[in-house]
């Protein structure tokens, strides 16, 4: 039987960056586990990378579209050399091949011998500031995958068509401009559509000039292409030629490159977890073979497992890999009076996997006088927000923050929990923030005690909010605007500075300034907190295996028999875990965890993804209801988590 080649991808050349080794795990389904999960139905969903892409493509109405699976090699790059036989010729998804090297192209643009090469991705840009990608002779860190990507791609058609003049371009979304039209997300609309790579569907008729003005920065990337070829920074002991050749060379032969197992592996998808337990680890084989260890030893804690800890890389380099091997003058940890300092906390973690100590540590003097402080009733919010490259609504930027949804517990000083109220906005072409804010408004000036939101983001969102409204002509701007700097503060970039009477309190900061639990595995994340405190709190275990109705806790999603906590085999079962999925074989933490990667957003992709769904009309009135009704749970239960964590600390300090 023939062995299909194996070429060299501009996708397997990204993955090689990041790791060489992972050239011979990759592609190999059947014998390596990988955990990232992918839907690029999702993924466009959450990031409308798709979306761009056809955007981008309506800037030249004149291109042509190589269609075709990219396993169908022969078809598509006949296709292009029959194209390219014309003088001047637009072309979508051009294909390449060179030399075992394969590629498709964005956007190619030929008038002559002059080529244009076009990468759309869905990142953003300031076009009216930017002032290229190197910086001080060194490419920008978080734009370097993205420059080697179209470097990549040069390289290939330069060598096919070494008379052309090739000249490189970013298409991206460029945080100056404004969308002029309604609903132009919405003209793009994302379905899965087999056979159709991107699944983006336009109104039939759809012209350049419905789009209003353009969201979309060309940005030259020459230079950046130069400091590739001369300098090769990812690897400067190679030209970029050679190692083009060198990544080639082993996928084609599958052969195993040799990479110094370091802080990069922490990241590793090549490995086994939960239900790939029948396929091989590729983490566990480089492991394995460079420090000459039993496998059995690998799933120790590692370096780059202690809390922030930057120094892991360095440790590495040194020759200790995991946890126990660190010394206390490695941390050197530094006090702080009534706290947990930063460096206290990585030598806590470090201590207790080392003593196999399972035991929770709170600073208890500090945690009671920060609880003392809080007025009630307690208030515990949390926002769903959507930001997303083109726009659903007129007058806005790509990107900007949009706020469809909030929970609001309220916590009384007798003990009772309420669920006090709710907001969800997911009305098509509808820019929800100035209601959102009214009906958050009228929520928590209800009482004035203590407000609390987890990590910046709430914080963040009403900060972006206070500049759209100083902007716009809503009636009651001025009683919003002092609202918003009533319960916040201002962020760094803004040009008016407060700090409200009612700043809201970050849960966040205080789990990581007086709690750390062994469980949590150093992370501060709510969604490692909750099963930390249900693990370790017999009174919340207690509590919340009993139904609604008999806890002294009002609900406005969840009937009065629901019971939010199981135990199974002696561990509790996070309360998330009993929801129904939003979308099929996808629930929040995997949404959370494998979609979300947009502009400095950390978390959230499993409400952003519904909502981008949600905004399109075929969505059928029962999907549409069971996805909003799987939102309010899901919102509610972020809220009712942070309640949680505040119980364990009052039952604590008590």
């Amino acid at each position: 039987m023939k062995t299909k080649k194996r070429y060299l991808t501009k996708s397997r050349f990204k993955e090689a960056l990041d790791c060489p080794t992972k050239l011979f795990y990759t592609k190999k389904e059947d014998v390596y586990a990988n955990t990232k999960k992918e839907d690029t139905f999702l993924e466009s969903l959450a990031q409308g990378g798709f979306q761009v892409e056809e955007l981008a493509r309506m800037s030249f109405p004149e291109g042509i579209a190589i269609l075709g699976d990219d396993r169908d090699y022969n078809k598509v790059i006949d296709r292009t050399k029959e194209l390219l036989q014309q003088e001047h010729v637009t072309i979508f998804e051009a294909a390449f091949l060179y030399n075992g090297l394969f590629i498709r192209v964005d956007i190619l643009q030929k008038k002559g011998n002059h080529i244009q090469l076009i990468e759309v991705k869905a990142k953003s840009i300031s076009e009216i500031d930017h002032q290229g990608f190197i910086k001080k002779n060194k490419l920008n860190k978080a734009w370097t995958p993205y420059l080697y990507d179209v470097a990549f791609q040069k390289y290939v058609i330069q060598q096919c068509y070494p008379g052309w003049s090739i000249a490189s371009f970013l298409m991206l979304a460029n945080k100056d401009a404004v969308a002029t039209v309604d609903g132009l997300n919405q003209k793009f609309k994302i379905k899965k559509v087999k056979g159709q790579r991107t699944g983006i569907v336009k109104p039939p008729g759809l012209k350049l000039e419905d789009l209003g003005d353009s969201l979309l920065a060309k940005i030259s990337i020459e230079e950046e292409m130069e400091h590739i070829y001369s300098k090769n920074p990812i690897d400067e002991s190679k030209t970029f030629e050679e190692l083009v050749a060198h990544y080639r060379l082993h996928y084609e032969k599958d052969i195993k490159i040799f990479t110094e197992i370091g802080r990069k592996c922490k990241d590793c998808e090549y490995k086994t977890l939960g239900s790939d337990q029948d396929k091989k680890s590729g983490f566990h084989e480089c492991w394995s073979s460079q420090l000459k260890i039993p496998l059995s030893k690998i799933d120790q804690p590692k370096v780059y497992d202690v809390s922030n800890f930057r120094k892991s890389g360095k440790l590495m380099e040194e020759g200790k890999f995991f946890m126990y091997e660190i010394n206390e003058n490695d941390i050197n940890p530094e006090p702080v009076a009534g706290k947990i300092s930063p460096s206290e906390r990585q030598w806590i973690q470090i201590e207790k996997v080392v003593d196999n100590d399972q035991t929770p540590y709170l600073e208890l003097d500090g945690l009671r006088d920060e609880l003392n402080s809080w007025v009630f009733p307690l208030n515990f919010i949390d926002f769903e927000t959507s930001a997303i490259a083109i726009p659903f609504t007129k007058g806005r930027k790509p990107y900007e923050q949009l706020a469809f949804q909030y929970s609001h517990h309220i916590v009384y000083e007798d003990g009772r929990i309420e669920h006090a109220s709710e907001y969800l906005n997911t009305e098509i072409g509808v820019f929800p923030n100035f209601d959102f804010l009214r009906a958050l408004k009228a929520s928590l000036e209800a009482n004035q005690g203590s407000i609390f939101r987890y990590h910046n983001h709430e914080n963040t969102i009403v900060n972006a909010i206070y500049k759209q409204l100083f902007n716009s002509d809503e009636q009651d701007k001025g009683a919003l605007l002092e609202f918003i700097k009533s319960i916040s503060h201002n962020t760094g970039n803004s040009v008016t500075a407060w700090c409200g009477d009612r700043d809201m309190i970050d849960l966040w900061k205080v789990v990581k300034d007086y709690y750390y639990d062994p469980y949590t595995k150093g992370s501060n994340s709510i969604k490692d907190v909750l099963p930390a405190v249900l693990h370790s709190s017999t009174f919340l275990q207690n509590k919340y295996q009993k139904p609604l109705a008999a806890i002294n806790v009002t609900s406005k999603n969840f009937d009065n028999t629901h019971v939010f906590l199981k135990i199974e085999n002696g561990e509790p079962v996070s309360p998330y875990k009993l929801l129904p999925p939003l979308f099929d074989g996808w629930d929040k933490e995997a949404l959370d965890t494998n979609i979300t990667d947009i502009e400095g957003i950390s978390d959230g992709g499993a409400a952003l993804t519904a909502y981008g769904k949600l905004q399109f009309e075929e969505v059928s009135f029962e999907e549409r209801n069971a996805i909003e009704t799987s939102l309010r749970k899901y919102c509610e239960l972020d809220t009712l988590a942070m309640v949680m964590i505040y119980e364990y600390f009052a039952e604590k300090v008590e």
